[in-house]
């Protein structure tokens, strides 16, 4: 009978490639799975590891390799020592924190400082504006947005900073799973603004990451 094929078969060698580890999407594993994987990169590789989009099973059990890096559905270890870039991640409600989690996660896990902002969104607009003191110093902002994704627009107005813009599936119905928002961003009016896809943390921290590198 012939062996067993490998369940993961990891790139060690990414980071040497595109300075960017190989993460661990864990949506669509079993607990067992993601323990393996995440055990094989912590043992044979040296860069910072990523598990992303984990159950409450998967993330009981992987909280055992005592993650230095920790939030909604991800975990971290062994993060890469601080670069000189500070980054701000909006989040327009608390409802999108999951995703702002992710994108803070992997960010933190490749160097950056990252400065989180929630609760920002554009219907209470002085909550914006009462913050937009704190990112004169950034070097760049991750606007994570659900509902019709106004914000990076109107930051993108306001603000000279590369703005990466995350659509969440937050919002009511005619938000559809955040296509609405994920529309609005591509149409927006401002010139300059990066959008990923819907509730996309993870990408947009690698895309922040491959701009101020």
């Amino acid at each position: 009978m012939a062996d067993t094929p490998p369940v993961a078969r990891l790139d060690l060698d990414r980071t040497a490639r595109i300075d960017l580890p190989e993460a661990v999407y864990c949506a669509g594993k079993t607990t067992q799975q993601a323990v393996d994987i995440v055990d094989e990169m912590l043992q044979r590789g040296s860069d910072a590891v990523v598990a992303t989009r984990l159950t409450p099973d998967q993330e009981h059990e992987l909280r055992k390799f005592d993650p230095s890096l920790m939030g909604q559905g991800i975990l971290g270890w062994r993060a890469r020592p601080h670069t000189a870039f500070d980054v701000a991640v909006m989040a327009a409600g608390t409802s999108d924190l999951g995703v702002a989690d992710e994108c803070r996660v992997t960010l933190e896990s490749l160097g950056h400082v990252v400065r989180p902002l929630t609760d920002v969104g554009v219907a209470g607009l002085h909550r914006l504006t009462g913050v937009l003191p704190e990112l004169e110093s950034v070097h760049a902002i991750v606007a994570i947005a659900g509902m019709e994704g106004a914000l990076p627009t109107v930051l993108a107005g306001l603000v000279p900073h590369p703005i990466i813009a995350v659509p969440t599936s937050a919002g009511y119905g005619t938000s559809f799973e955040g296509m609405t928002a994920l529309l609005s961003m591509m149409s927006s009016c401002a010139p300059g603004i990066s959008v990923v896809g819907i509730d996309n943390g993870y990408g947009a921290a690698c895309a922040t990451h491959r701009l101020l590198r």
